[in-house]
């Protein structure tokens, strides 16, 4: 039987307990869940992708079913490098969901074999946001609230 394998993709700069939230109730779902971090040409991140990896193996050091990689251009290409044929996205608001459908739409029109699977946020964490996150830190804010306890021992 053909595993399940499934790409959570993003930016996890920096990771936060609201990713942690959809990865754990993704990791049921599949056999393997690839934390895919993305190179956006269109942003200049605040952690660097070797600190972010190392979060994220850190987290998850006694889970062999995730592991992290990252990649620049297209998901649907990540997930062929990867075997997933599965994208996991994390939905906290309605127009999260318009938007994501979009291009779950997009990414299924490039490879019919790859489906996207949408899970919505726990409500404690739909402020949950790197983007906020990353305001708090860079305006001396304290964040911990928001982070692993991996991340926030760095920060």
């Amino acid at each position: 039987m053909q595993q399940r394998i499934a790409l959570f993709p993003g930016t996890f700069d920096p990771i936060t307990i609201g990713h942690l939230d959809i990865i754990h109730r993704a990791l049921p779902l599949f056999d393997r869940l690839v934390i895919g971090i993305g190179r956006n040409a269109n942003k200049s991140a605040m952690f660097s992708e070797e600190q972010r990896m190392k979060w994220i193996r850190e987290i998850f050091r006694d889970n062999p079913s995730v592991s992290v990689a990252v990649y620049e251009g297209l998901t649907v290409e990540c997930c062929r490098k990867v075997g997933a044929n599965f994208i996991v996205r994390g939905i906290r608001y309605v127009n999260d969901f318009e938007y994501e459908k979009a291009i779950a739409d997009m990414n299924r029109s490039l490879d019919k074999d790859i489906e996207t699977v949408f899970l919505t946020c726990l409500p404690q964490y739909t402020s949950v946001a790197s983007t906020l996150v990353r305001d708090v830190i860079r305006n001396g804010g304290d964040a911990r609230q928001f982070l692993p306890q991996a991340v926030s021992k760095d920060i």
